[in-house]
């Protein structure tokens, strides 16, 4: 069966860094679709329909009446959505599809590797769990070059604030010697997700972000950590 391919309103669209926006596709009226958090949509533009690029989104499927997309300006689409795209546009929207679901379950702990916008699904992750008030243990792990890097920083540190089982942490890879950070410097390494595990049996690690970062995370979790590897769920991102 065809998937039903929507013409969706921009309704908004946010600055969340120079080089990455926010943009919220309002569903039209009557549209009302089954979705999980966790999955991406696929998007194009009327004057170009034979390019099309896929984003995860960055809302849940809690949220209801609109899809939110983080962008980051990179490659055809990308550049357009952050450089033109405006409140008032439309754009063709494919409904959500994927698997890289939260597995949003009491006795869990989601640990969650990301790189620059790779971040986004766990935006969508970390609002269910704490919308739902739900006991489910996530810990963000995320590496970005420098704290201008980090995408949705304060939205992160509210939701910390609301949600007793959810942790943000950021390591940053290319701070100067005598660059002020309170936070964790260099690469993600075995040493540092080990410890955030309390218990590895009940974790599920999930990565996601560009290529390299995905199969770094994997060599972290599967050979460094040894976790199994059907506790590991990926996104990649080309």
């Amino acid at each position: 069966m065809a998937r039903e391919i929507t013409e969706m309103l921009i309704e908004s669209v946010t600055l969340e860094l120079p080089d990455t926006k926010t943009l919220r596709l309002k569903w039209p009226d009557g549209h009302n679709p089954d979705f999980k958090t966790g999955q991406f949509i696929t998007v194009y533009w009327a004057d170009c329909p034979g390019y099309k690029r896929a984003y995860s989104l960055s809302s849940c499927a809690l949220e209801r009446g609109y899809y939110e997309v983080t962008v980051k300006r990179d490659g055809k689409m990308g550049t357009r959505i952050v450089d033109w795209a405006k409140p008032g546009d439309k754009m063709f929207v494919i409904p959500p599809v994927g698997k890289f679901l939260p597995l949003l379950e009491p006795e869990k702990h989601l640990i969650c590797i990301a790189g620059g916008s790779g971040v986004t699904p766990f935006r969508a992750f970390a609002r269910e769990a704490t919308l739902r008030h739900l006991n489910t243990k996530i810990t963000v792990l995320y590496s970005v070059r420098n704290p201008s890097g980090i995408i949705f920083g304060s939205q992160f540190q509210e939701m910390e604030k609301q949600n007793p089982h959810f942790k943000f942490l950021v390591t940053c890879t290319r701070l100067l010697e005598d660059e002020a950070w309170a936070g964790h410097r260099g690469r993600i390494t075995p040493e540092w997700v080990m410890h955030h595990v309390s218990d590895l049996k009940n974790t599920v690690f999930y990565a996601c972000g560009p290529n390299a970062l995905v199969e770094f995370a994997e060599q972290v979790v599967l050979h460094g950590i040894g976790a199994p590897k059907e506790q590991m769920k990926t996104e990649k991102w080309g």
